[in-house]
């Protein structure tokens, strides 16, 4: 009976032991659980992604021929002619709101950017003067010789007076604000509705940090364009141009990287003006801007072209003749130290930057209805 006690009496002790040595040890965790953790995360990840994309327009696979019927897409908008007349329309109909506009955002740029003095415009008309009198003796005309004025004037940096980086910030700004009134004018305009410049100064600037993101974006990818250049005046000092084997080389990779930022650009301008909407974050403006722009690339390269010429033709039409009077009145003493040409270079820039926020908004509105 003794033995049967101490017997039963042992069982618990027995347990106990069990128990001990069959408790799991919670310190170590198993390696293929902490790794099918991380597996599982990156799974889900992987499906987010994949149900982005299929909301958006990507006729493009890896790895996979693209065919055109597959990436070709019909986009039936006003022709370009219609187009470019269409925007100074706009513009000139609406002239008791965008004048305003334009003579605040000149002042802006003459009290926080300036102007170019007189005294640098006089030095470009004198070398003008010493060159064209040793090349062809003083023969030259005044309008071909306005003509090179403006040019140089344009192609050393003469528009803005101030090189400083506040300056650049200042002008940075300055282009934001034109660019998010003259949306908002526009919007409200072709929508039948009553606006004042008031308005948009206090309601268009909302999206003002968004646009500039997207502006950042659109300087990132312009990369390739400034390393173009970097290697371009390397290739100049080093007379690397001068072999023609090297000559074309550096010609592929001039179209190459001008190819790439220009694809890339084609869409991050459009989502500058779809960014301009309430309430659209900046990466969905640039997906928004990339989906409207798929297959539409081309069409929307040859508009900026012809916006190009458009510019240029203005310039040409409107500060020819004002440098030719400036001339003119430059023989009187009195007149040497008025700034004429400088303040009307300025406003030129200012309705410069108008016309292309109203060319590009046009088109923006005809794709979303197309």
């Amino acid at each position: 009976m003794a033995n049967k006690r101490s017997n039963q009496k042992a069982k618990p002790s027995d347990k106990k032991l069990t128990k001990k040595t069959k408790r799991p040890n919670h310190s170590k965790k198993h390696p293929k659980k902490f790794f099918g953790t991380i597996k599982k995360i990156f799974q889900n990840l992987k499906q987010k992604i994949q149900e982005k994309r299929k909301k958006r327009i990507n006729p493009h696979k890896s790895f996979r021929r693209s065919y055109r019927e597959d990436y070709q897409r019909s986009l039936e908008v006003p022709g370009i002619m219609y187009h470019i007349f269409a925007s100074f329309r706009i513009i000139f109909k609406n002239w008791k709101i965008f004048l305003p506009l334009l003579i605040l955002v000149v002042i802006l740029n003459v009290i926080f950017v300036g102007i170019m003095s007189e005294s640098s415009y006089s030095q470009f008309k004198d070398i003008l003067d010493q060159t064209s009198a040793e090349v062809t003796g003083g023969d030259i005309g005044s309008v071909a010789k306005a003509g090179l004025l403006l040019i140089s004037t344009i192609t050393t940096g003469g528009l803005s007076g101030d090189s400083s980086e506040s300056a650049t910030v200042f002008e940075i700004i300055i282009f934001l604000i034109i660019w998010l009134v003259t949306i908002f004018i526009l919007r409200h305009r072709l929508a039948e509705h009553v606006v004042k410049l008031r308005d948009g100064l206090y309601n268009a600037l909302t999206p003002l940090i968004s646009t500039f993101v997207v502006l950042a974006v659109a300087i990132i990818q312009c990369i390739p364009i400034f390393f173009l250049i970097i290697v371009y005046s390397a290739a100049v000092q080093t007379d690397f141009l001068a072999t023609p084997f090297y000559a074309l080389v550096f010609f592929i990779f001039a179209i190459a990287m001008i190819l790439i930022s220009g694809y890339l650009l084609s869409s991050s301008l459009i989502a500058l003006v779809a960014v301009s909407a309430p309430g659209l974050y900046p990466m969905k403006a640039l997906h928004t801007a990339s989906d409207l722009m798929m297959g539409r690339r081309i069409r929307f390269i040859i508009r900026l072209i012809a916006l190009l010429f458009v510019i240029a033709l203005m310039w040409a039409i409107v500060m020819i003749p004002l440098i030719v009077f400036d001339l003119f009145m430059k023989t009187f003493e009195w007149t040497a130290g008025i700034p004429f040409i400088p303040i009307c270079l300025t406003i030129m820039t200012c309705f410069t930057c108008i016309y292309i926020t109203t060319y590009l908004y046009l088109y923006y509105r005809w794709m979303l209805k197309a």
